[in-house]
């Protein structure tokens, strides 16, 4: 743990931003630049600031995000915007060093970060391996090791209540699987390759995974599944979770995704030219889910899908994210779309550059209408978001504006740091 005096009041100190574009008028505008700007130690001018998944504990005051540079989760106190501390205990960091220029994200981390409710427990996905953080201590507690040494990362998950079990996604593996973490014994109790059944014995791996979220109404993990044989561009698949309760803390199993065959419980929804990342559940039974075309010069979209059948019940001409959540309590969805562009069309799979610049922006959508409301400007590479539905204050880690490269509106916040939207 590093301890907060020694970054500083300067490192520490949180500066009011009076709005940084996005076409919005006054302070309670949607679209209104941001109203703080927090600093990251070692985070500065030409900083490449590696960051992954976000969180907020709105009872303890905490905003919660992994950071590679400097192998850690980084706490933020939402009810001063400062910056806390850093959360370390053997993170692997970029595999480049902590420079993280070209690194590889399937062989950095930390990586995903999703905590457990009614616990003090963060689970943390790093290179081979689930990190558990114990917030009463703000110390790694528990490494459970996933994937041998492969030197490959378990990267996002998400967390089912009604059994205490915990998914978490290894996508650079050969083939890709998922981890289920029984959380009361933090034991693996199933492990689920995702080959694809497409193809029959032998065929091609599916193309990677992406996030997940457990529905309670169906009693089934939905996992973004970057591409298979029958859905080359992305397909929800739905796992139910009585599938993995077959294995135990004492007899774990290795199981292989099956074709979807009438009463196994498993699905699988096509989501067309998508290239899924994030996903989440909404109101009713929809559920949302985030594409960031890997093909140049198509049109970005966002889904928004029924999660009983798979019916997309909404194409929003607004997309290349990462991260999107959802918030009860204001019904709205926040998508970290660092690949928007000018144009609204995608720069392909290599991402933004001088050539095809992007214009990362923030979009909140109406949940209940499933429109589009507002884009206000964020920073390059802000990938991530995470949302306090107490104060409603909404918070995007962002690099700076030089690295990586092809940001076209991002001179107005030089420095890297963590963006806060008031609404």
């Amino acid at each position: 743990m590093i301890r907060r005096s020694i970054f500083g009041a300067a490192i520490a100190a949180t500066l009011l931003l009076g709005g940084c574009g996005g076409g919005g008028g006054g302070g309670n505008s949607l679209n209104a630049g941001p109203k703080a700007l927090i600093k990251v130690p070692n985070v500065v001018s030409g900083t490449n600031f590696s960051f992954d998944i976000s969180d907020v504990d709105s009872a303890k005051g905490r905003m919660y995000f992994t950071d590679r540079n400097n192998k850690s989760v980084d706490v933020i106190d939402i009810k001063t915007n400062t910056f806390l501390k850093q959360i370390t205990g053997g993170f692997k960091g970029c595999d480049t060093g902590p420079t993280c220029n070209g690194a590889t994200n399937d062989k950095s981390g930390p990586d995903g970060l999703n905590r457990i409710p009614g616990t003090t427990l963060i689970y943390v996905g790093d290179v081979n391996s689930v990190k558990i953080i114990d917030t009463q201590t703000d110390t790694v507690v528990n490494t459970i090791a996933i994937g041998g040494a492969s030197g490959l990362r378990a990267d996002e998950g998400c967390y089912d209540p009604d059994h205490n079990i915990f998914m978490i996604a290894s996508p650079g593996e050969m083939p890709p699987f998922a981890t289920f973490i029984d959380t009361t014994t933090q034991k693996i109790i199933a492990t689920l390759l995702f080959t694809d059944p497409g193809t029959g014995a032998g065929g091609r791996k599916s193309d990677g995974l992406e996030a997940c979220v457990y529905d309670h109404g169906t009693a089934s993990f939905l996992v973004n599944n970057d591409g298979t044989t029958a859905n080359p561009n992305g397909e929800v698949d739905v796992v139910p979770a009585a599938a993995i309760l077959v294995g135990t803390p004492a007899a774990p199993v290795i199981l292989t995704i099956p074709a979807v065959a009438s009463g196994n419980g498993f699905k699988a929804f096509p989501l067309g030219n998508c290239d899924p990342t994030g996903i989440d559940l909404g109101p009713g039974t929809d559920f949302v889910v985030a594409c960031r075309q890997g093909t140049a010069g198509v049109p970005l979209t966002t889904l928004i899908l029924n999660r009983t059948n798979g019916v997309v019940l909404a194409t929003i001409n607004f997309g290349g994210g990462d991260q999107i959540v959802y918030d009860p309590s204001l019904n709205r969805y926040y998508l970290g779309a660092s690949r928007w562009t000018a144009n609204g069309l995608s720069v392909g799979s290599a991402g933004c550059s001088a050539a095809l610049p992007c214009t990362p922006v923030l979009g909140i959508f109406d949940a209940v209408s499933r429109t589009l409301i507002a884009t206000p400007q964020s920073g390059n590479n802000a990938h991530s978001v995470t949302v306090d539905a107490t104060t409603h204050q909404v918070y995007m880690p962002y690099s700076s504006a030089a690295a990586p490269a092809g940001c076209s509106t991002c001179s107005n916040v030089p420095d890297g740091g963590v963006l806060v939207f008031a609404q």
